[in-house]
């Protein structure tokens, strides 16, 4: 009788010093594209009274950012698998570099327009390169959750700092330093990136196919475009046509996708249920947490008084708190399954947009800062293992392509969140603020947004100031817990189906 002798599995590569040391370069890399996020927002006051933008450029010196990155992340991830990411990420902090120079010296409104693509174009490349580049760095998969907790944290706590950073250099130089910031971060990821960071490419990519790259860009740029446009005007025919474009493209790009042998993106993976869970569990997380930042930094400014700088030191308990979960999930997943902790995140973060249906127009920032804690600390679980377990489900050499998949859903949750939420707040709020007191032309300006309502009950005098004031900050208070509401549900709902779809723990 013979004995059958399973083969032996060779143990699994841990990572060395230099691979972690490599990690601190890649995590200041997302640091920098999450600080540049949201820096702009600050600076917008200043750059209107330099430049002297229309509210046309205006929108696109705020939005021509996200639609680009949004349009170029597939083509660019799939394009670090064929070259090498670590070339490729050393020829987008190049070009970012430049960028930002260009950027803070632009001296009209459509050359800072232009220099803000080229930021765009070669912020695409760096994002998919350095998840994809964990990916291949750390082969085990405990220091790989860990190394992508600290590719979150960072990302999260970039996101947090853009406000900070720029409120401080605004107070101390010109609106052009928020950009230059960037700089030094790039001059030591190019000089030490080459030393550090191991150059990783698929053997075996296939021919680069153009249709596929540009049905992904028309797919992705229309909708964000529609999407972003919606919030501002609301749905009109040119919209929906934009819109419909995209929706097109997008069966367009995933029927050739299907019909290749050498995929862009291969459609097999999103018959994993792992996969899929992940992306449409990253997408969700970013849409609650965009919204509830959309309408709680206008909540915190022009309903409770305070500064956008103060607004934003209320909001980084939170954000922080995000930093530290993306860090902690690595540990805790070595004692419970993902869907357990990953579920737990996501209720936590539920309960945290329930706490929000709470906040009134007299109440203190208190109860909106321990709501925005829980959201937080919630969110930052699932950004750390959704984008763990989404690299994790393909071979190294297509984890371009899959980090690109992940970070083209929070895109588009960043997107939604606004509109869909942000179209929520106002629909409460123009239907119930009080523009008795007003004139036809003031009437419409006053329920366009918050700001403008805020701005009509200035030019008024005592008693209508008063009331006008009064019934915006009440009617967008109570937008702002319809939406929170339709967010705990959400999260809520995909608590339970994540712990439902993702039973089994973490193996190694």
């Amino acid at each position: 009788m013979s004995v059958i002798v399973p083969p032996i599995q060779a143990p699994v590569a841990r990572a060395s010093a230099k691979d972690w040391a490599g990690l601190v370069i890649l995590a200041f890399a997302v640091l920098l594209i999450a600080v540049d996020g949201t820096v702009l927002d600050l600076a917008l006051p200043f750059i209107s009274a330099d430049l002297e933008p229309s509210s046309t450029q205006l929108l696109w010196i705020i939005d021509v950012y996200s639609f680009v990155l949004a349009g170029l992340l597939i083509t660019m991830g799939t394009l670090g698998d064929r070259v090498g990411r670590r070339r490729l990420l050393m020829i987008g902090a190049a070009g970012f570099g430049l960028a930002s120079v260009l950027t803070a010296w632009a001296p009209t409104p459509e050359l800072l327009i232009a220099a803000r693509v080229l930021q765009a174009l070669s912020g695409a490349t760096l994002m998919p390169a350095t998840l994809g580049l964990i990916r291949t760095m750390f082969a085990d998969p405990r220091q790989r959750t860990l190394a992508i907790g600290v590719w979150g944290a960072m990302a999260g706590g970039g996101t947090a700092a853009g406000p900070l950073v720029g409120g401080w250099l605004l107070e101390h130089f010109w609106w052009g330093s928020v950009f230059l910031v960037n700089l030094p971060v790039l001059a030591v990821l190019l000089a030490a990136g080459p030393i550090l960071i191991p150059e990783s490419k698929d053997p075996a990519p296939g021919r680069f196919d153009l249709r596929s790259m540009a049905l992904s860009m028309l797919t992705m740029l229309p909708l964000v475009y529609a999407v972003k446009e919606m919030v501002v005007h609301g749905v009109d025919a040119p919209l929906s046509v934009t819109a419909a474009v995209g929706v097109t493209a997008g069966f367009a790009f995933v029927r050739r996708q299907r019909s290749m042998v050498n995929a862009m993106i291969d459609p097999g993976l999103f018959g994993k249920r792992t996969f899929t869970t992940a992306v449409v569990t990253n997408l969700l997380s970013i849409f609650a947490l965009s919204g509830l930042l959309f309408f709680g930094s206008q909540y915190l400014q022009l309903v409770l008084g305070y500064s956008a700088l103060d607004a934003g030191l209320l909001m980084l308990p939170g954000m922080v708190m995000s930093a530290v979960t993306a860090l902690a999930a690595a540990w805790l997943i070595r004692r419970w399954s993902v869907g357990a902790v990953l579920g737990a995140g996501l209720a936590t973060a539920a309960l945290g947009a329930a706490v929000m249906i709470g906040l009134g127009t007299d109440t203190g920032p208190d109860l909106f800062v321990i709501g925005f804690l829980l959201a937080g600390a919630g969110i930052g679980f699932a950004l750390t293992l959704t984008s763990d377990l989404v690299v994790s489900s393909v071979e190294p050499e297509r984890a371009g392509a899959a980090s690109a998949v992940s970070e083209t859903a929070y895109e588009l949750g960043v997107a939604l969140g606004v509109a869909v939420l942000g179209s929520v707040v106002m629909a409460v709020f123009r239907a119930g603020v009080d523009t008795s007191m007003l004139g036809e032309h003031g009437a419409e300006a006053a329920k366009g947004t918050l700001g403008a309502a805020m701005a009509e009950a200035q030019s008024l005098s005592e008693p209508a100031a008063a009331l006008l004031h009064g019934s915006a900050a009440l009617a967008f208070v109570d937008g702002m817990h319809v939406a929170s509401g339709i967010v705990a549900l959400i999260l809520a709902g995909t608590a339970v189906l994540v712990i439902g779809l993702l039973r089994r723990p973490v193996s190694g």
